[in-house]
């Protein structure tokens, strides 16, 4: 149980800082509703899960060549954050029910959450980092203590964003389709100056 809340904690932490997953939740539950926030948030919490799972079970030739493809990933990432800004800024307030099913919606909403936080290289480190720091990684030499602690990871990070988009959700019903246009555009902007600067980041990198 210790180990298993230390895993919620480093969850929490590793998912609660403002960035693009957190600003594309916001805009899918204020959009579309708390579910779509709810399956956004599950994918970047099995994303967290993953390199939990890498750094936890000690897995180190696995994050070597995760971090020898750190610059590829950051392309790969900066380019799909340009594209979700793109489609971010152009949603409308309320999606039309006859856009695409509603299931392809949800399965969209997690596979593209999940792919965003895998491409981004700043988790696998900060993952490597938290757990060295803690001397948790010498817990990969005991299955049973890891799996305790990934699974921490995983409710921890899921906790936030279940948190997140209850939260916002509460306030959907209030913003009128103007206000929701204007966030669906803020948010679009936002998501899109994070590629530019992944983008950027890598190019100095290079």
């Amino acid at each position: 149980m210790a180990l298993w809340f230390k895993g919620m904690l480093i969850g929490l932490a590793i998912a609660a800082p403002v960035g693009p997953m957190g600003l594309l939740c916001i805009q899918r539950t204020l959009a579309r509703g708390r579910w779509a926030g709810v399956l956004s948030g599950l994918g970047a919490a099995s994303a967290d899960a993953v390199y939990g799972s890498i750094a936890g079970f000690g897995l180190a030739a696995l994050a070597n060549a995760l971090l020898a493809w750190r610059l590829e990933l950051q392309i790969l990432g900066g380019l799909f954050l340009l594209y979700l800004g793109w489609r971010t800024w152009r949603t409308p307030p309320a999606a039309p029910a006859h856009v695409q099913p509603a299931r392809a919606r949800q399965v969209g909403d997690y596979l593209s959450a999940l792919a965003l936080t895998l491409t981004n290289p700043v988790t696998i480190l900060a993952f490597l980092g938290i757990f060295a720091g803690l001397g948790l990684v010498a817990e990969g030499r005991d299955f049973a203590a890891a799996g305790s602690l990934v699974l921490g990871v995983f409710t921890g990070s899921l906790l936030w964003w279940l948190l997140l988009a209850g939260g916002v959700g509460l306030l959907r019903g209030r913003l009128t389709p103007t206000a929701l246009r204007a966030i669906n555009r803020v948010s679009g902007i936002l998501i899109a100056g994070f590629g530019l600067w992944a983008l950027g980041a890598a190019a100095v990198a290079n």
